[in-house]
């Protein structure tokens, strides 16, 4: 599972969640460096994500509070020349590009190109001189502007957790037009107040966008890790994403290492060791995840003693399995186990006995558990009557896909064994033909249906996380002795950023 991913929203924002601390943070003594959980973006993703950045600067232009700007000048004849423009907005933006670079230095540059604005307001000035008396004028203004935008993105760690820097943050005006009352053509009111106004305005909007785009990335920031933290939580099982070390930035990539524990009520695995290395994750997929044996393995541990490895089969689910094959044996076997009793009145119950245990290899997710299937019957109006138990050792490999926004775990091996059978049609166990049947069953159909709906359980999870709302391309879950990686390209869906930006600000 994806623990990290769906921390997506604007380039900011998921370089940063990715990097979930930076290098000021204080990691500790090896053991809690040990690493669970790897993800790498490559400059493919960061170049794709940061299309999604104009978004963010344009709202930063829209959301940013203008204050009035006054001034006053002595001029030559006209004496004290007093000036403000007020009530200024920002209409007709526009970004023709921006590129993004990541640097070893713990930053991200990105470089926003030829941002046009349309500064609209009211001009009101006044003169005082030897010959007249106080006047005060008021005329509507445009100014029409031309500015490259350039940000320095640096990652600081604060309450153990990331923030974003976006101080450093520089705008060159390549053109700054001052138009009065909607008159295009230069006149001497124009030249009086472009003269000096334009150095004042120049560091007003430097001053009030800088501030805003820093705000803005505060605030998806804070938005992201909420996410983050909801989507490694499902009600009393939590994944500890935090960092096991300094995070790698490399120009072609940005990694960041996690601890991957699993916190369960008062218990919490262990990792005192990795086996990941750089080498293992490609640089030529968007989005690479390694997952240590360890960490999988204490996630199924958790579900086991949460109680949720457990599957309830009734109605038609239970004639498919009793029914997968029409032979004498078969309507033997359910005849004994069921006295005649229709599917719908009965209920088959499976659940793991004792923790999975979880082995990664080359072939799959080897899983081995103990398990008991128990088969009752439902008398109207009475209590329930077990017609069958059994326990079984169970060893089944399964391969895991997933497509179509849905996970699929597919059991490509599987062995058992069973260690325990009562059956009420045949308390001395003298019909073997019984045993022979359920075990096949249980191999051909039984298993097959329990990794299928553990499959739906972890895809239902997974949405209830939006991890839907991305448009996920050619993912692979590759399976390596002790780890598995997941790798895969994505499309950003813009919606979602828009719509939190239309919340939020």
């Amino acid at each position: 599972m994806c623990w990290a991913g769906r921390m997506m929203l604007g380039t900011f924002s998921i370089l940063l969640v990715l990097v979930h601390a930076a290098a000021a943070c204080d990691f500790g003594p090896f053991p809690y460096r040990a690493t669970g959980i790897v993800c790498r973006m490559t400059k493919p993703a960061a170049l794709l994500l940061n299309q999604e950045t104009a978004q963010v600067i344009q709202a930063a232009f829209r959301n940013a509070k203008f204050p009035n700007i006054t001034g006053e000048r002595s001029m030559r004849l006209l004496g004290r020349v007093a000036y403000g423009l007020t009530n200024i907005q920002v209409n007709d933006l526009s970004i023709e590009r921006s590129e993004v670079e990541l640097k070893e230095d713990n930053t991200i540059h990105i470089a926003i190109k030829n941002v046009t604005a349309v500064f609209k307001g009211t001009l009101t000035y006044g003169y005082t001189g030897a010959w007249f008396l106080q006047l005060f004028h008021s005329v509507d203004f445009e100014i029409e502007s031309s500015i490259d935008l350039q940000l320095s993105i640096r990652l600081t760690c604060q309450k153990d957790q990331v923030v974003p820097d976006a101080s450093d943050c520089y705008l060159t005006f390549h053109k700054l037009t001052l138009h009065l009352q909607g008159d295009k053509q230069p006149g001497w009111l124009k030249q009086l107040f472009t003269d000096f106004i334009s150095f004042t305005l120049k560091l007003v909007l430097k001053r009030e966008v800088c501030k805003e785009i820093n705000a803005v990335a505060q605030t998806l920031t804070n938005f992201i890790l909420d996410l983050a933290a909801n989507f490694v939580r499902d009600k009393d099982i939590i994944v500890d994403i935090s960092l096991a070390s300094d995070p790698v930035i490399k120009a072609s990539y940005i990694e960041s290492h996690h601890k991957g524990l699993v916190l369960y009520g008062n218990n919490s695995s262990v990792l005192s060791d990795s086996v990941f290395s750089p080498s293992l994750l490609t640089e030529s997929r968007m989005l690479s995840f390694w997952f240590s044996e360890h960490s999988l393995s204490s996630l199924a541990s958790a579900a086991f003693l949460d109680g949720r490895l457990v599957l309830n089969l009734t109605g038609e689910k239970l004639q498919e399995l009793f029914e997968m094959e029409d032979t004498e044996v078969q309507r033997k076997a359910v005849q004994m186990i069921f006295q005649g009793t229709s599917y719908n009145d009965s209920v088959a119950k499976v659940w793991s006995l004792t923790q999975p245990q979880i082995s990664l290899q080359t072939e799959g997710t080897v899983v081995r558990s103990l398990v008991a299937v128990e088969v009752s019957i439902l008398p109207a109006g009475e209590a329930p009557l077990v017609a069958l138990y059994m326990e079984k050792e169970i060893v089944v490999t399964i391969q895991a896909t997933y497509a179509g926004k849905k996970l699929s775990l597919q059991p490509v091996d599987s062995s058992i064994e069973i260690k325990m059978f009562r059956c009420t049609a045949d308390p001395s166990e003298e019909d073997s033909s019984i045993q022979s049947f359920l075990k096949n069953m249980i191999l051909v159909a039984g298993i097959p249906e329990v990794t299928s709906s553990i499959g739906s359980a972890l895809t239902s999870l997974l949405n209830s996380k939006r991890l839907d709302l991305f448009d996920i391309i050619n993912p692979e879950i590759i399976t390596k002795k002790g780890y598995v990686i997941v790798q895969l390209d994505f499309g950003f869906p813009s919606h979602l950023l828009l719509n939190f930006l239309e919340k939020s600000l």
